[in-house]
């Protein structure tokens, strides 16, 4: 409590036991006891005027559950982020396939024996 130890807090009782003396005691002891009940009423009185300002759920339908820290495991981030890898790589690899597959009419099989048509006088 406060940083002090209970060796302390003893030798600080003592000291003001000393100071204040056993005639002043009684009447240091009720201002103390009126002290702590004026800070709890405040205390209580913050409280309701929080509860009457925010109503009596003031997180609502607030979701925990994104703040568990178990969702967090690495073996579970790692193994869905290359899953997620795996997607994008066969989609990218589907689309570079639709792009460079040569036309229908370049596809033909040729009779056994037959030459490809090219142009042979333009080269």
């Amino acid at each position: 409590m406060f940083g002090i130890n209970g060796m302390e807090f003893i030798v600080l009782v003592i000291l003001v036991f000393v100071v204040i003396g056993p005639e002043r005691m009684p009447e240091y002891a009720q201002k103390l006891k009126e002290g702590v009940k004026w800070v709890r009423a405040m205390a209580f009185e913050a409280k309701d005027d929080l509860k009457e300002v925010m109503g009596d759920n003031p997180l609502g339908d607030f979701d925990w559950k994104q703040y568990d820290p178990r969702q967090y495991d690495p073996r579970t981030i790692v193994r869905e982020a290359l899953a997620e890898d795996d997607e994008e790589r066969a989609r990218l690899a589907a689309e570079r396939e639709a792009e460079n597959k040569p036309p229908a009419q370049n596809t033909q099989r040729l009779p056994q024996g037959a030459y490809a048509p090219f142009d042979i006088e333009a080269t």
